[in-house]
């Protein structure tokens, strides 16, 4: 079971703004750390799952790290961003592990990810205890 990380879509404004990130360019996507994970190796077959408004809204594959010429890292993604079900994440800085058994699952193929639950509703229905 693989590791996960899970990120704030930071500067976004929408969750389609989060999805037009992935719209256009390379096939792969760097994002940059200061540091490399510690369980690097537990990621191999992971994803980046991706956090808007305080819920989870999509991950994009893991393909690896690499370590750029100024001493930092490079997180690197697969181009994609695969909706899953809302689940209520609290905001941190940075990158958090997130084990296999607790990610959220992908929508089922054909699934609206605009017809789920708004994230605003789940952060709420979150507070009290609803979901």
């Amino acid at each position: 079971m693989p590791l996960h990380l899970t990120k704030i879509a930071f500067g976004a404004k929408s969750r389609a703004e989060v999805r037009n990130w992935f719209d256009e360019g390379p096939e792969e996507m760097r994002l940059t750390t200061r540091y490399l994970p510690k369980r690097h190796e537990e990621m191999q077959g992971g994803s980046l799952f991706w956090i808007f408004e305080h819920t989870i809204i999509g991950r994009s594959p893991l393909i690896g790290f690499e370590q750029k010429p100024d001493g930092r890292w490079w997180i690197k993604l697969e181009r994609k961003l695969i909706p899953v079900e809302p689940r209520p994440k609290r905001a941190h800085q940075g990158w958090r592990y997130l084990k296999d058994e607790d990610a959220p699952r992908d929508l089922a193929a054909g699934a609206d990810p605009d017809a789920v639950m708004p994230p605003a509703m789940v952060k709420e229905l979150a507070k009290l205890g609803l979901v």
